[in-house]
């Protein structure tokens, strides 16, 4: 196993030290340093706890916001196959393969912001591997657990009584779109409740995801609910002429219902 560069440790110790400060969804305010801890002693204890047992990919599966990704198998990773043309969208291509996994780069070779460049390169091609592991047999397994553990969140429609949720992208290629999640039971997207997860790019889990894993596992698809909420008006139905029904199905031109508006106001 290679020695992970000081940038891998950098982003360790700077997780850590977020946390201590409560910026990162802690309990604390702004620049309230919780009890008992200082940034120093987080940024240690995060270093301290790189050992030879963990793997740039468990460390990168593990932090904040990235819940949504399951690890990968080194075993995949490694048959060029399956990296067929990822080459084009990521910049220091072998590097950032290298650093996915722990393979040692000669020290002094990159410079710190090189270094940098490559972590971040590294995060988005373990993502567009990730996107192809997922449609395998053991990226199914491994999603199909974080699915039953409710990992992804839940559907925040009403009617869906709290349905457990698959992400997806709404684009293959990268740095088109964020992820979204797609609830089985209402056949829609929407955006995660997590503000970690809004600017996570969508083509880390692609178009394809949610759609396989519920023809694979056919069980885990709920029955949808036929009730739709009815919108009412001192308890009567809105009917479906209503100007606001009209224009909400698009049957009524802008101009239109801009020109009512004018016509109702004093």
């Amino acid at each position: 196993m290679g020695v992970r560069g000081p940038a891998w440790i950098a982003r360790m110790a700077g997780n850590g030290e977020r946390d201590a400060l409560g910026v990162a969804g802690g309990n604390g305010g702004p620049g309230e340093v919780a009890l008992g801890s200082s940034a120093e002693d987080t940024g240690s204890l995060a270093e301290s706890t790189v050992s030879e047992d963990s793997t740039w990919i468990s460390w990168f599966c593990s932090l904040k916001g990235n819940e949504f990704f399951c690890e990968v198998d080194e075993d995949f990773i490694q048959d060029d196959f399956n990296l067929t043309g990822l080459s084009q969208h990521v910049t220091y291509y072998n590097y950032a393969l290298d650093t996915i996994l722990d393979a040692d780069i000669p020290e002094g070779e990159l410079d710190e912001r090189q270094q940098e460049l490559v972590e971040v390169a590294a995060e988005t091609l373990y993502g567009l591997i990730h996107a192809r592991f997922l449609l395998t047999a053991r990226g199914m397994q491994a999603m199909q657990q974080k699915f039953t553990d409710v990992a992804f969140g839940r559907c925040p429609r009403a009617l869906c009584a709290g349905q457990p949720v698959l992400p997806v992208g709404q684009s293959d290629l990268p740095r088109i779109s964020t992820v979204k999640i797609f609830c089985p039971m209402c056949w829609d997207i929407y955006f995660p409740r997590s503000r970690n997860h809004n600017t996570i790019d969508g083509a880390y889990w692609g178009t394809t995801f949610p759609h396989l894993f519920l023809h694979t596992y056919q069980s885990q698809v709920p029955q949808r609910n036929q009730e739709r909420y009815e919108p009412r008006i001192y308890g009567f139905k809105i009917h479906s002429s209503a100007g606001q029904v009209q224009r909400n199905l698009g049957t009524i031109p802008v101009a239109d219902g801009q020109q009512r508006d004018r016509r109702a106001s004093p």
